[in-house]
Parts: C-alpha cells; sequence; structure tokens
C-alpha cells in the first residue's frame, strides 16, 4: 500500500499492549487473529473499514452482503463489491439471494477474488430483502436450504458459513433445525444473531437461547447481538460457550471495542485510554483506505464523513461536529474540522448511553 503512514509509537504500544491479550481461533479450516470478528454490515463493511478493523484487533472481518443476482447480472458496482485487498488477512464476503442455482454461480464468481470463505446471509431482516425470498426469509423455508447448501458447496473450494437469527418470529425460533440442516450439508460455522426477524433490532438478544444452542454442539457457532461495549463484550468472552463473538454497531461508535475488551482487567474499568489523538491517527489511516480504494473524491468524502461522526459519539461537543462535518463538501475540510476537533479532545473522555437505539437497520 502507497505512503501508508504507520500509527505513532505511542498509538502502536496501546495497540500491542492490548493484542497480547487475543487468543487465535480455528474455525473449520480457518484460523482467526481472536475470537472476536467484524459481523457484516451493509453500507460499512467495505475494504477500507474492514482493513481498518483489522488494524485495531479483529480477528476476522466479512463483508457487507451482496446480491448474488448482482454477480450474475456483471453490475459493476456489485463487482467492485468483491473486491479484496492483499493487506486484509480473514475476509470472508457475504451473499444473499433466494435462488440455489443463482447463489451457486454467484459464489464461484466471488470466491475468484479471493475470500478465505464465503457466508449465507440468512439473517438480514429488512423489506426489499425478504420480500424477495432471502436474508432471513430463508429461515422460513427449512426444505429449500439442503438444495442451497449443496449447490453452493459443489461448486466451490473454500469453506462455507451462514449467518442466521433465532428464527423468524417467536413462534418459529427454528435456528436449531437450521444448524442440523446446515451440518448434514457441508457448513463450517454458523453465527447466530440472537433476535428473531420480526425483532429487528428492537428488544434485547437472547443470549440464554444462544447458549443453549451449545448443548448439542453440531457445528461451531459464532454469538452475535448487543455487544457494544468492551466490559459487556469481556464479561462475555469469559462465561459464553460460543467459539467466537461477532461484534457490528458497537465498533461504529468505538473503533478500538476489539483491542479494549481483549483484557478483562482493562475493560472492567469502563473507561478507555485512547484519546482523542488517537481517534485523529485512526481518522487519517481511514482517509487513506478510502483513498487507496475509490476513485471520486465525493465517495471518499462520503464515506469518510460518515464514520468520523459516529467515531465521535460519546465526546464532548460531538453534536456541534457532526454538524460541521455533514456541512462541508471538500474532503480536505472535513479533514481539517476533525483534526481540529479530535485534538481538542485532551484527556477528555467517552461516555456513550449504551441503551440508546442506536443503527436500528442494514444489518443482519
Amino acid at each position: 500500500m502507497k505512503n501508508l503512514r504507520p500509527f505513532s509509537e505511542k498509538l502502536f504500544q496501546k495497540i500491542e499492549t492490548f493484542r497480547k491479550h487475543a487468543t487465535p481461533l480455528k474455525l473449520g479450516a480457518i484460523h482467526f487473529d481472536s475470537r472476536l470478528i467484524l459481523a457484516p454490515m451493509a453500507g460499512i463493511c467495505n475494504i477500507p473499514y474492514r482493513l481498518l478493523m483489522e488494524d485495531l484487533g479483529a480477528g476476522g472481518t466479512v463483508s457487507e452482503l451482496i446480491s448474488c443476482h448482482g454477480i450474475n447480472y456483471g453490475n459493476e458496482r456489485t463487482l467492485e463489491m468483491l473486491k479484496i485487498h492483499p493487506l486484509e488477512r480473514n475476509v470472508g464476503i457475504q451473499l444473499f439471494g433466494e435462488d440455489p442455482e443463482s447463489m451457486a454461480r454467484a459464489a464461484e464468481v466471488a470466491e475468484s477474488f479471493g475470500p478465505k470463505f464465503l457466508d449465507i446471509n440468512m439473517g438480514c431482516p429488512v423489506n426489499k430483502v425478504v420480500s424477495k425470498g432471502g436474508g432471513s426469509a430463508l429461515m422460513k423455508e427449512i426444505e429449500s436450504l439442503a438444495p442451497l447448501f449443496e449447490g453452493m458447496r459443489a461448486r466451490m473450494k473454500v469453506p462455507l458459513s451462514i449467518k442466521i437469527r433465532t428464527g423468524w418470529d417467536a413462534n418459529s425460533r427454528n435456528a436449531r433445525d437450521v444448524i442440523q440442516v446446515a451440518q448434514n450439508a457441508g457448513i463450517e460455522w454458523v453465527a447466530v444473531h440472537g433476535r428473531t426477524r420480526t425483532q429487528q433490532y428492537t428488544g434485547l438478544a437472547d443470549w440464554d437461547f444462544l447458549e443453549a444452542l451449545n448443548d448439542e454442539k453440531k457445528l461451531p457457532l459464532i454469538g452475535n447481538g448487543d455487544l457494544h461495549h468492551p466490559y459487556g463484550v469481556s464479561e462475555r468472552l469469559k462465561t459464553t460457550r460460543c467459539d467466537a463473538l461477532m461484534i457490528a454497531r458497537g465498533a461504529l461508535r468505538n473503533p478500538f471495542i476489539f483491542l479494549e475488551s481483549l483484557d478483562p482487567t482493562y475493560a472492567s474499568q469502563k473507561r478507555s485510554i485512547f484519546l482523542g489523538e488517537d481517534y485523529w491517527e485512526v481518522v487519517q489511516r481511514l482517509r487513506h483506505y478510502c483513498e487507496e480504494t475509490f476513485r471520486e473524491e465525493r465517495t471518499i468524502l462520503v464515506q469518510v464523513r460518515k464514520l468520523i461522526v459516529w467515531f465521535a459519539a460519546g465526546f464532548p461537543h460531538a453534536a456541534h461536529f457532526r454538524g460541521l462535518v455533514f456541512a462541508t463538501q471538500n474532503l480536505d475540510d472535513c479533514m481539517k474540522i476533525a483534526e481540529d476537533y479530535f485534538l481538542s479532545l485532551g484527556a477528555s473522555q467517552k461516555f456513550i448511553n449504551y441503551d440508546e437505539v442506536f443503527m436500528s437497520s442494514g444489518h443482519g
């Protein structure tokens, strides 16, 4: 990667302090750097964000959901989403669709881009996906799953995983049945979001249900849901019988969540050693990755802007900062606003209301 500025020695040492607590993990044939994996999020998990999260402690990453039909139609924008950067270590591509043959054809194309594994989205609850039979709607048709899984496996060489929910609704929490079909069809592991489709992102993830899935360990399981802050993630790591955990929205408001969750002694203090100056370094690296990935300055601006306002959440005067950022239409101006803001924070600490509903749509 051209002219990538290394993190300062100060930030590098902070990062390494946490990395030493990471426990490597093997799921099926894939080795991950730790038990904490970045969950797929629509509109978020592109190359720059995945690279950044690996730099900041994610043991592996998954792309945003990508349409099998867009791949098979040769849609240029969809094919761009399949690209993987040479620096990405443990990355999977997530596909969504409802037709076994279309998914199998798309899997062949996706595999040619060099992911470590492919994943089937069976958790997305949004209407535009489930109305066509994809996402969490796949959990309603158990009998259609074996042909889907087997058809894809027959055309692939890399491992295949699935990401599901506990079920469609409270009366059909059939995750256990889905896992049985997945095991018989050669799926390598299963990630489970602890809500039903009808819950969307309301209420709480049912971790009792997720833990009970481990009573009959048919496949390696990854637990997902309400892992929003380091203390909660660290506590869950100590008690869960799941093989790994997936963090989604929590990484948007705290890009250091993977690192901070690794050390239970530190996480219990519920405060961060990462300061505004550290966030400014992260923002600079994010810009660099975006410039390496996207050609148009407008696209780079949009990508940088949406992430840095989330990174500011919990810091003083974040609302004013957001207003300034969204008002600018120039990348250099945006970066100057970010530099002034994050460097002005000094030793200010984040105070996030984790009970507040945040980013309540768009992923599985």
